[in-house]
């Protein structure tokens, strides 16, 4: 049974307009668009207001109007109207709603599964960085679930969720072992048969928040592996759409792992400063609700993004807290998506913030740094699971960059010469941009035969990847 769109009814009284002028004015704009075959009648806004969603492009003709009429910039989904046949921008601004939420995920999935693959596309300027980013971001610790959606279909059981979460925890491990480049489109292909679920079938709110949670943790897997295969721009808006669906999960610890995600991005991309603000917002929104793995997740990431912003003495800090805060993790009452961050993440991540300190200092204490980023990073290399290839190779390359920054040219060139190893067995853009960075730190170093070496097998690598 359709409910009224109460939404569309206030906005037509609060713009003074009359059901027939409503029609005209939309009859009007559609044939000045050459929609010829759009002429609503006074009935027909009645069945509107009444619960009927039109077809496109009505419900942004009834938006632009009323929006001129109110003077107020109103969407589809602020009058109660689902365009579905629109393209949804999944950017910042997204609304805090399901409806959007799902048809975000429906036309974001079904453009990726047209886009050509290439891992030579460059996305990374086509991305919401600063106040474009953060600003709308910072509405995200105050959304709260919406109320459950009506649906008639088929009725959805926790065996169905179960069915999800099996398929995200298998390509989670295939991108362990393997990179997000092979597996990308087949993670968004999934996810796009989860929202499916999510739009047609029907549910108790019980199950809609956890049907609503597994697809946004199976999106911050497609992100993760849009991410790595360096297609920044649909990773961006593969996190934010997981972002908005976590909202409407009531899961703010799963939201903040999903900005933690989007944060490593930022970094990667190298916008400092907005991946430190990425991390305080997780931390603030997730407060309540943080499992222990979480906040020491968040704190090291502080520790690393402070390092680079010079801020040594608070990165370590940080790194003490994140340290501090591990000892209280227990494994088994964590959520699938911490499953990663066991004691090698937490190792490997500190001992990055050690190795960039270490490059902001001089004398004994960059000595000292250097020495605590080898042993931090050796113990990540010594508890990391066989499965996971690429972040072995990331702890390689951290090694030999640590080696490098105090001029240890011999071990520098072994690591280098493992993680080249590992990056052959991968799919990784980004363990190949690491390498890129690896080479560019080297040139100093080159009247070495050892560092000429290093960044001769480094361009051959990369360059038959690429």
């Amino acid at each position: 049974m359709k409910q009224p769109n109460d939404l569309l009814d206030h906005w037509i009284v609060r713009a003074r307009v009359s059901n027939a002028q409503l029609a005209r004015e939309v009859a009007r704009r559609a044939h000045a668009a050459g929609e010829r075959g759009i002429n609503p009648s006074e009935s027909r806004v009645r069945a509107w207001r009444s619960g009927e969603t039109p077809r496109h492009p009505v419900p942004q003709l009834i938006a632009d109007y009323l929006s001129e009429r109110t003077g107020l910039p109103l969407t589809c989904a602020d009058i109660g109207l689902l365009d579905r046949a629109a393209p949804v921008a999944a950017g910042p601004e997204l609304p805090w709603e399901p409806v959007t939420t799902i048809a975000a995920i429906a036309h974001l999935t079904r453009s990726e599964m047209m886009l050509p693959h290439s891992r030579d596309t460059d996305e990374s300027r086509a991305i919401h960085t600063g106040e474009s980013l953060l600003t709308p971001l910072q509405r995200w610790p105050m959304a709260t679930p919406s109320a459950p959606l009506v649906r008639e279909g088929g009725r959805l059981g926790s065996s169905d969720i179960e069915g999800i979460r099996a398929v995200t925890r298998m390509f989670r491990d295939t991108d362990n072992r393997y990179g997000g480049v092979l597996s990308r489109k087949a993670v968004i292909a999934q996810m796009a048969d989860a929202n499916v679920l999510l739009d047609t079938c029907s549910y108790s709110e019980t199950t809609g928040r956890a049907l609503f949670a597994a697809v946004a943790d199976l999106g911050s897997v497609a992100g993760w592996m849009s991410f790595d295969a360096g297609k920044h721009q649909s990773a961006q808006a593969l996190f934010l759409t997981a972002l908005h669906a976590a909202s409407e999960a009531g899961d703010k610890a799963l939201g903040a792992h999903i900005i933690q995600c989007m944060a490593r991005q930022m970094s990667h991309l190298q916008h400092y400063d907005d991946a430190l603000d990425l991390v305080l917002l997780a931390q603030y929104g997730a407060r309540r609700q943080a499992t222990p793995a979480t906040r020491s997740m968040l704190a090291a990431l502080a520790a690393r993004f402070q390092a680079i912003l010079g801020q040594v003495e608070e990165s370590a800090r940080a790194a003490t807290q994140a340290q501090e805060i591990f000892a209280d993790v227990r494994p088994d009452e964590e959520p699938d998506h911490m499953a990663f961050f066991d004691e090698a993440e937490l190792a490997a991540t500190i001992g990055i913030a050690y190795q960039i300190a270490a490059k902001h200092d001089t004398g004994p204490s960059r000595t000292r740094r250097a020495e605590t980023s080898l042993q931090l990073l050796g113990r990540a290399l010594t508890l990391r699971p066989e499965h996971r290839v690429r972040s072995k190779a990331f702890d390689h390359l951290g090694l030999a960059r640590t080696h490098l920054a105090v001029g240890e040219l011999a071990g520098a060139q072994q690591e280098t010469q493992t993680a080249l190893a590992l990056f052959g067995s991968i799919g990784s853009k980004r363990v190949g941009d690491r390498l890129v960075e690896l080479h560019d730190e080297a040139a100093p170093y080159v009247p070495s035969p050892e560092a000429a070496q290093l960044r001769e097998r480094i361009r051959a690598a990369v360059t038959i990847a690429r």
